[in-house]
This record gives C-alpha cells, sequence and structure tokens, in this order.
C-alpha cells in the first residue's frame, strides 16, 4: 500500500499558524504586484473562489476583505523538512514531490505502526501534535490512486482505497481527476465519449496510441488500476531557483539588480536548508514579448552565500545588457555539491573573495529571523517603500 499526504492549504496555513489573529479569516499568500499570482489560499477565502495560480487582482476582486500577505519561503522549507523527518519515522520509503507533499511506501510497517489506515491515523495526530497543521492523506495499492484519494475529504481528510476497492473506484472516478489529464487531453477524451476512467477500457491500445502517443499505454493501464510507478526516497537536489514577474515591463538596472537581491537571499536559504553549495549561477529573462534568455556563468570556489550569487547574477545582467523592457527576472544555483565536501583552495583566496565571510552573516540573520520573526531584520535596500 501506498500513502500520499498532502499538507492542507500549506502556505496560508503557516501563516495562520504563525500569526494566531489571522486564524478563521481568509488568507491569502502571493506577490503583491498587479501581476503576481496566488500561491495558497486559506479555506476560508476558498468560500469565495480565491484558488492557486489565480491572478491576484482577480483574487483582490473576489475577497476584498481577506488578508494578503507575501510568502515567506524559508520558514515554509523549515517545516516541510520538520514534516518530512515526521514521516521517516514511519516508513524509510519516503519520496517528497513538493514542498507540501510526499509519497510513503508502507511495505513492511504493519507490524510496527498497524494496518495502512491506523498508521494513517497516528500519522495525521503526530502532524498535528508537533506542528500544529494539519494533512490529507490517501491510501491506496498503488501511487496515482493514492493521490486522488488523498484530494477526496480535504481539509484534514483521510480516505482509503482496498485492493479489493480499486476497480469500483476507477469505474465513478471522473477523468478529469485522473494526474496528467490536461484540459487538451480532457477534449480529446470528450470526443471519444469518455467520462470516466473504466470509460477508457473499451478502447484498444492501438487506437490510444494514434491520438496520445505513449500517454495512451498509460491511461489504459491505470483504467485497469496498474500503477507500477515506485516510491523513491528523495534524490539530491539539482538545482534551486527564484524568479518574479515585475509590477510592470523595464530595463531599469535598479529595478532589476533590487529583484536579484532577493532572489539571491531566497536561493541562498534554500541551499543552507539543503546542506549544498553552487558552482554555477543561471540568469533568466522573460522580455515583455514574453521571448525568454538564459544565461548561465560557473566559478570557484562553490558557494553559498547570497552575496556571492547576487554578484555573479549581476555581472551576467550587465553582460547581457537589455535593450528591451524585461517582464520576469530570475536567479537559479546549479551545479551544487555537499557544503562540507573538501574543496580546492586557491592560492590568494580570502574570506572576502570567497563569500565565507557572507554566509556567516546569511546563517546570523536566518537565526535571528527563525526566532523573531521576518520582519525583525532586513536589507535596507530591500525595505519597503
Amino acid at each position: 500500500m501506498i500513502l500520499h499526504v498532502d499538507m492542507d492549504a500549506f502556505y496560508a496555513s503557516v501563516e495562520q499558524l504563525d500569526h494566531p489573529w489571522l486564524r478563521d479569516r481568509c488568507v491569502i499568500v502571493g506577490g503583491s504586484s498587479g501581476r503576481g499570482v496566488v500561491s495558497a489560499a486559506s479555506y476560508e477565502a476558498r468560500r469565495f473562489g480565491v484558488r492557486s495560480a489565480m491572478p491576484m487582482f482577480q483574487a483582490r476582486r473576489l475577497c476584498p476583505h481577506g488578508t494578503f500577505v507575501p510568502p515567506r519561503m524559508e520558514r515554509y522549507q523549515q517545516l516541510s523538512r520538520e514534516i518530512l523527518s515526521i514521516l521517516r519515522d514511519f516508513s524509510p520509503l519516503v519520496e517528497p514531490v513538493s514542498i507540501d507533499e510526499a509519497f510513503m511506501d508502507l511495505s513492511g510497517t504493519e507490524s510496527l505502526h498497524g494496518p495502512p489506515a491506523a498508521l494513517a491515523l497516528t500519522l495525521k495526530a503526530t502532524i498535528q501534535h508537533t506542528l500544529h497543521l494539519t494533512c490529507s492523506i490517501g491510501v491506496a495499492p498503488n501511487r496515482f490512486l493514492a493521490k486522488i484519494a488523498s484530494d477526496f475529504n480535504k481539509p484534514d481528510g483521510l480516505t482509503v482505497i482496498e485492493p479489493a476497492q480499486v476497480y469500483d473506484f476507477i469505474e465513478r472516478l471522473p477523468i478529469a481527476k485522473v494526474p496528467g489529464v490536461g484540459p487538451k487531453t480532457q477534449i480529446k477524451l470528450a470526443e471519444l465519449g469518455v467520462r470516466f476512467l473504466a470509460d477508457i477500457r473499451r478502447f484498444p491500445l492501438t487506437l490510444l496510441d494514434s491520438i496520445f502517443g505513449a500517454y495512451g499505454a498509460r491511461l489504459l493501464e491505470l483504467s485497469h488500476g496498474i500503477d507500477p510507478t515506485p516510491v523513491t526516497p528523495d534524490s539530491p537536489c539539482k538545482s534551486v531557483s527564484s524568479e518574479c514577474t515585475l509590477a510592470e515591463d523595464t530595463c531599469e538596472l535598479a529595478v532589476l539588480h533590487r529583484c536579484l537581491l532577493q532572489q539571491a537571499e531566497d536561493v541562498a536559504a534554500a541551499l543552507r536548508l539543503e546542506g549544498v553549495k553552487a558552482r554555477t549561477v543561471v540568469l533568466k529573462i522573460k522580455h515583455a514579448d514574453f521571448k525568454l534568455f538564459t544565461r548561465r556563468i560557473t566559478f570557484t570556489p562553490p558557494a553559498q552565500s547570497s552575496k556571492a550569487l547576487y554578484r555573479q547574477a549581476v555581472r551576467l545582467l550587465e553582460e547581457y545588457r537589455p535593450k528591451q523592457k524585461i517582464r520576469l527576472i530570475g536567479l537559479g544555483a546549479a551545479g551544487l555539491v555537499p557544503a562540507d565536501a573538501p574543496q580546492q583552495q586557491e592560492l590568494f583566496a580570502t574570506a572576502k573573495r570567497s563569500g565565507e565571510g557572507w554566509e556567516t552573516v546569511d546563517r546570523t540573520v536566518a537565526s535571528i529571523k527563525s526566532r523573531f520573526g521576518d520582519r525583525v531584520i532586513r536589507r535596507a535596500t530591500l525595505k519597503e517603500d
């Protein structure tokens, strides 16, 4: 049996946890610019039609009395790591798939934690007691059914699909709820008269393959309740990034530098949480005409400090010399290596040059924020007007 845990309105729930006066209120987390989108909405806000990925201006129109807050990724990542730690106490086979959801293989856990339903209840209670957050859990014989089940009874829900119930469950499963079935695929399936996943069984593989390509075989397998995809414990992080859509298209360097500075702080925080350093910085630029460009630079020694990341990103931006207005800018870090891995030292390297001194500053600032809140200390350059 496979378990899928999905934290309920994660970002918004964390804001309500950290700021008790927000409890039972409409909380909407997302970008503050006119082009920002909703990252998460509390269930109170969802009653007014606010949803993730919705443009922020639309959310304000639907829920003008809501409380709109910017995301605090470092705090969410911290809690995500604590959630994963709890999950690994129940099984060594845990695969995080995003900051707020993960799969768990329950093989061999029954002798320790009881049957899957009992384990799921214990897990929910542990997360609630330890972190004061709720989650919804789905348990099923495979991954795709477990993920669907976790969404059936939100928030704070638990849905268990026993092996003997799989065929009946698929008979009643709307095709739109199947992972991977997007709007375009839904149109094609509707033309075939497919409303439920079980309807796929009526068609031969050759026809499905001609219409959907390789995904046709996948659909046919799922219609029979077959999903051999294993739960794979998390692999090493390969890259981290941060990007933002600007409030207005611009090529003003001061505005772009300010964005990169904030992104450098966010990416440096993510690197610290992963325990890695970066050898490559990637600059991402999308112009007003939606044309996308990326530039990258590899350097030594690897860095984890926001100052080093920012310096390299600014260098890339200045070399790029934007002549058209920019709509989106982003900073990424790649070529990751363990932070404690031995490095070849430069003959005349200094703490200032390598960024090690600023890494200490970053860690100190992060420690202060974790104790007293994100707003207690910040760069003067990033201070809101």
